[in-house]
């Protein structure tokens, strides 16, 4: 069974636009729970544009919810990350000009890093996650960091179908990677510019096992609420 998992960013981005409490992140992880997701997802990313710190202990803390906190390799975030003690973190890049997270991390670059890192979360048995771009490269030195589990990043893939253009190409990478982690015993999550159409396809891959969607469930929710979103991804990946 497909697992799906929702981020919740994005209620904060719209508490913070006002500067109030409401909406509450701690409300939507609860009630996303009490829907039907698998999972809640939060970034505490480093200029805290969303999630704050006091959010993330909070939901951290809710018994009964399963939790994949977002992380950069920032020492000061992992130290944070370790001490609320989530349930799954996922450590993605990040570059403070950025939107939103582009692209997956550059495992060659930041091995020896990502290898202290993952010890640190292995030795507190918290399920590790990297972020990473569709190379079957990538998966090789995946192995190697004796991770738990890869998230592929999906936005190249998800605006090839928005943009009605060739996804093939782009839709067989992410399955020959999906295959080979499978393989090595990395369990596979897809996550990035996922919508209905996009996860409807990928679900096709039997050894993606979670998604993790965002914004599209956010925006979509404004028109047609959260429940009947949630309830309509869990239709298409199960």
């Amino acid at each position: 069974m497909k697992r799906l998992g929702v981020n919740i960013d994005h209620v904060a981005t719209l508490r913070n636009a006002r500067g109030e409490l409401h909406p509450d992140p701690l409300f939507a992880a609860k009630y996303v729970k009490k829907i039907g997701a698998d999972s809640i997802t939060i970034h505490l990313r480093e200029d805290r544009r969303h999630i704050k710190d006091f959010d993330a202990k909070k939901i951290c803390s809710i018994k009964g919810l399963l939790v994949n906190l977002e992380i950069s390799t920032n020492p000061k975030i992992v130290k944070i990350a370790l001490k609320i003690n989530p349930d799954f973190v996922c450590i993605v890049p990040e570059n403070r000009k950025e939107i939103t997270t582009e692209g997956g991390l550059n495992l060659i670059k930041n091995k020896l890093k990502l290898k202290k890192i993952i010890k640190r979360f292995k030795k507190k048995r918290i399920r590790t996650s990297l972020f990473i771009n569709p190379s079957l490269n990538d998966i090789k030195i995946a192995k190697n960091l004796d991770i738990d589990c890869v998230e592929i990043h999906t936005g190249y893939f998800s605006n090839l179908i928005k943009k009605k253009r060739n996804y093939s190409k782009e839709f067989d990478r992410i399955k020959r990677c999906s295959i080979m982690a499978n393989q090595s015993g990395i369990e596979v999550h897809a996550g990035h510019g996922l919508d209905y159409k996009s996860t409807k396809i990928l679900s096709k891959i039997n050894q993606i096992k979670e998604f993790n969607i965002g914004h599209f469930i956010i925006g979509e929710s404004i028109f047609f609420g959260l429940s009947k979103v949630v309830k309509n991804f869990k239709k298409i990946i199960k």
